[in-house]
C-alpha cells in the first residue's frame, strides 16, 4: 500500500481548492488565469511583465496574452517605466477594485469550506507551517501579514 506523501497531499488540496474557486467564480466572466493575473499585479503593483511572467510560472507570451485581454477590459494598464523606456510597469484600474473585492469573497467562502472544522488555532497553525514550508522552498522567510492585495479601493483586504 502507497503511504500518502506531503507533496501529493499538497498538490491534491491545491487541486482541490482551486476547482472549488472556479466553480464559485463561474459566473465572472474571467478566467482562474485572469483572475490570478489580477491578485499578482495586486501583490506586486508596479511589476514589470518579465517579473510577474516569473512569479505566476508562465510564459511571457501567455501572460502578454492575458495581459491583452485585461487591458482591454479596462482592468489593467501598462504604464512606461521611467528608467527603462523598454519597459512597461503593470498596475490595476480603478474599474479592478470591485472585482478583487468579489475575488476576495468567493476566496473566502473556499477557505472557509476548505477549513471547516479546524479551530481558530488550528487555521492559524497550519498556516503558520505552510509559511515555514514556503519559506524553505522559495528562499525567504514570509509572514501571513506579507499576504496582502493591495488594490485602489481595497488596500488593506486580505487575500485567501
Amino acid at each position: 500500500m502507497l503511504q500518502i506523501t506531503f507533496g501529493f497531499l499538497l498538490h491534491d488540496t491545491a487541486r482541490l481548492l482551486r476547482r472549488d474557486f472556479e466553480r464559485r467564480s463561474k459566473g465572472t466572466g474571467l478566467t482562474r488565469a485572469q483572475w490570478a493575473v489580477l491578485a499578482y499585479i495586486a501583490r506586486n503593483e508596479g511589476s514589470n511583465q518579465a517579473a510577474l511572467a516569473d512569479m505566476l510560472e508562465i510564459e511571457p507570451i501567455t501572460l502578454v496574452r492575458l495581459l491583452d485581454k485585461l487591458e482591454a477590459a479596462g482592468l489593467v494598464e501598462r504604464r512606461p517605466d521611467p528608467n527603462d523606456r523598454r519597459v512597461r510597469r503593470l498596475h490595476l484600474t480603478e474599474a479592478t477594485g470591485p472585482l478583487l473585492v468579489q475575488l476576495q469573497g468567493l476566496a473566502s467562502e473556499t477557505r472557509e469550506s476548505a477549513l471547516a472544522g479546524l479551530t481558530d488555532a488550528e487555521r492559524e497553525q497550519l498556516t503558520d507551517l505552510l509559511m515555514k514550508v514556503r519559506g524553505n522552498l522559495s528562499g525567504r522567510e514570509l509572514k501571513a501579514s506579507d499576504e496582502t492585495i493591495s488594490t485602489p479601493s481595497a488596500r488593506t483586504a486580505n487575500h485567501a
